[in-house]
C-alpha cells in the first residue's frame, strides 16, 4: 500500500521505503508500506501498540531483513548489514541496553571510541542530555528516565547524518521531555534527518515536518500535522466563563451547534468560530475565553479508533 505526501521542496530523499512487508506466520506486521523521507526532514511514524512502527523502523535501520520490498538509506541498502552506513546513522532503541558495570561516562566513552570520537565530544553529549551530575553513576543505578537520556546520547555521540529514535521520551518527566524536544529540534535544524516513533501526539505535532499514521501494518495517512488536522474538519470548542454567558444566551448565538459545560464555564461547539467569537465580543464575554480546535490526537483517534489495544 502506498500513501504519499509531498517531500520538502527541493530536497532529495534520504530514505526510500518501497512496498515493505514483514510477515510472522499468519500476521502481516508490516503490509506493503511505502514512503520517502527527505534529507533534513523530521519524520514521525505514529500508531497504536502493535501497529508495526518498531518493525518498520528496524527494517529501515538494517536490523531486520524484510520479507519483501526494499529500503534505500542514504542511497544504499541497509540489509545485509551495511558497515559503510553504520557511522552515518544513529539508532536509539525502544529498550535501553548497556554494557554491564560501567558508569554513564564510561558507557558514553565506549560508544564514542567505536566511532573514533573524542572523549571531549562524548562529555559534551553527557552535558547536553543533562547527565553530567550522573557521570560517575553506574548505568544499572540510573532511573528509567536517566537511562533513556543516556541511550539517546549514545545514539547521537558520533553526530550521524540520519537518526532513528524509537519512543525517545518514554519514561521522561514533562520537564525532561521539553528539554529533549529542544535538543532534537536543534539536531534537525543542523541538517540531520530524524525519524521518530512516539505515542505522544503533542510531541509529533511540535517536532515533525510530516507524519505517517500507521495501524495494522499499513500507513493510513501521511502529511504535515497541520494538513492532517485541517483534513479532519472537526468542530471548534470555545469555553467562556459561566458568569459572563448564560446557557440560553449561548444557544442563541449565531453559528453555535451545541452548548454544554458546568458551573464554572460554558462550552460552545461550532463549525463557524469567527461568527461565534464576533458575537461573544459584542456581548463583552471574552474574559478568560479559551478556544480549542482539533489536534493531531483527534486525527489519530479518528483513523485508528478508541478501542483498547494489547
Amino acid at each position: 500500500m502506498t500513501v504519499s505526501g509531498p517531500l520538502a521542496s527541493g530536497r532529495m530523499a534520504a530514505i526510500e521505503v518501497t512496498d515493505l512487508t514483514m510477515v510472522y506466520g499468519d500476521l502481516k506486521a508490516v503490509d506493503g508500506v511505502s514512503f520517502e523521507v527527505a534529507e533534513g526532514e523530521f519524520f514521525g511514524i505514529l500508531g497504536p501498540n502493535g501497529a508495526g512502527k518498531t518493525t518498520t523502523l528496524e527494517m529501515m535501520e538494517g536490523l531486520r531483513k524484510p520479507h519483501s520490498g526494499s529500503v534505500r538509506l542514504l542511497g544504499a541498502s541497509p540489509w545485509p548489514r551495511n558497515s559503510a552506513l553504520l557511522p552515518r546513522i544513529g539508532v536509539q532503541l525502544q529498550a535501553s541496553a548497556f554494557f554491564e558495570r560501567l558508569t554513564a561516562r564510561e558507557q558514553l566513552h565506549t560508544f564514542a571510541a567505536m566511532y573514533d570520537v573524542s572523549t571531549a565530544q562524548a562529555d559534551d553529549w553527557l552535558e547536553r542530555v543533562g547527565l553530567t551530575d550522573k557521570a560517575d553513576t553506574r548505568t544499572e543505578n540510573l532511573s528509567g528516565g536517566q537511562a533513556q537520556r543516556l541511550s539517546i546520547a549514545c545514539a547521537l555521540v558520533h553526530e550521524p547524518d540520519v537518526v532513528f529514535l524509537d519512543e525517545p521520551t518514554a519514561s521522561l518527566d514533562p520537564q525532561a521531555r521539553r528539554n529533549l524536544w529542544d535538543l532534537l529540534a536543534g539536531l534537525n535544524e543542523s541538517g540531520r534527518t530524524v525519524v521518530l516513533t512516539t505515542h505522544y501526539m503533542d510531541e509529533a505535532e511540535v517536532l515533525c515536518d510530516r507524519v505517517g499514521i500507521m495501524d495494522r501494518g499499513r500507513i493510513l495517512e501521511l502529511d504535515t500535522p497541520a494538513e492532517l488536522i485541517r483534513g479532519l474538519d472537526a468542530p471548534v470548542r470555545i469555553s467562556v466563563a459561566a458568569h459572563l454567558l448564560a446557557h440560553d444566551a449561548a444557544r442563541a448565538l449565531p453559528g453555535v451547534d451545541h452548548v454544554d459545560g458546568d458551573q464554572s464555564s460554558v462550552v460552545l461547539t461550532t463549525q463557524q468560530p469567527s461568527a461565534v467569537l464576533t458575537a461573544l465580543a459584542g456581548q463583552d464575554a471574552l474574559e478568560g475565553l479559551q478556544v480549542r480546535g482539533a489536534t493531531l490526537e483527534d486525527v489519530f483517534l479518528d483513523l485508528t479508533g478508541r478501542e483498547y489495544r494489547a
